[in-house]
């Protein structure tokens, strides 16, 4: 993507109602006022909050929010140029349950409050294979121990990859630690059974990664 044309997605993301970019000094000073405000302030409902880590163009925080009308999703990226096209669908196709905020995923404690969120998504994420990248990696520990501060008790986590290491790490990781895989599936598109909101929205990515026959993974769990 040329220059030109990220400047401009920049400056249109400014005026759209469903993006929020606050600064980082504004969310680590703890004065981010949507905190624990999502659902009062901007959703104008009490219905769950739902979010997709690393959300890229938006397909998947957008495809989730029409299908299910009764719960708010919020698309979490650094790169605001990438998720401007799911933030202009929504608005165009009148989606008033999609919101995407543009911060790092490791700030997520200060943009929203303990138990704030029901349920997260990971959906192809950097596997991040060399060990000196391991921090980086979605599903450490240390991410996973993040992700927990802002969960409801029982809240669920996805893992939708087309890494078979990536996949294969965080399965082990969570048997190591106890936590409770609800299901997994190492391709979702050649066994029966698979959750319909995992085969029936594809990402950009995902549809090239088919067009090569490569497996899809997905695994449900949840790091009480």
């Amino acid at each position: 993507m040329g220059s030109k044309n990220k400047l401009k997605r920049f400056k249109e993301n400014e005026t759209f109602a469903n993006v929020f970019q606050p600064r980082r000094e504004e969310l680590t000073e703890g004065n981010y006022s949507l905190k624990g405000n999502w659902r009062k302030e901007f959703f104008k409902n009490d219905n769950p909050v739902v979010l997709e880590l690393g959300c890229g163009k938006g397909e998947y925080t957008v495809g989730l929010a029409k299908r299910y009308p009764n719960k708010n999703f919020i698309g979490v990226d650094i790169k605001g140029a990438r998720f401007w096209r799911g933030a202009k669908t929504a608005l165009e196709d009148n989606i008033p349950n999609a919101a995407f905020i543009r911060t790092q995923i490791e700030l997520l404690e200060h943009v929203f409050e303990e138990n704030e969120v029901d349920e997260i998504w990971i959906t192809f994420p950097d596997p991040q294979i060399k060990y000196k990248r391991t921090k980086h990696r979605l599903t450490n520990l240390q991410f996973l121990e993040r992700y927990r501060k802002v969960l409801k008790p029982n809240g669920l986590m996805h893992l939708k990859t087309d890494s078979e290491f990536m996949h294969g790490y965080t399965l082990g990781l969570l048997h190591g630690k106890g936590y409770e895989v609800l299901y997994a599936n190492h391709n979702v598109y050649k066994l029966e059974g698979s959750p319909e909101e995992v085969t029936e929205i594809q990402t950009f990515y995902e549809n090239q990664y088919l067009e090569k026959d490569k497996a899809i993974t997905y695994i449900r769990f949840k790091i009480n």
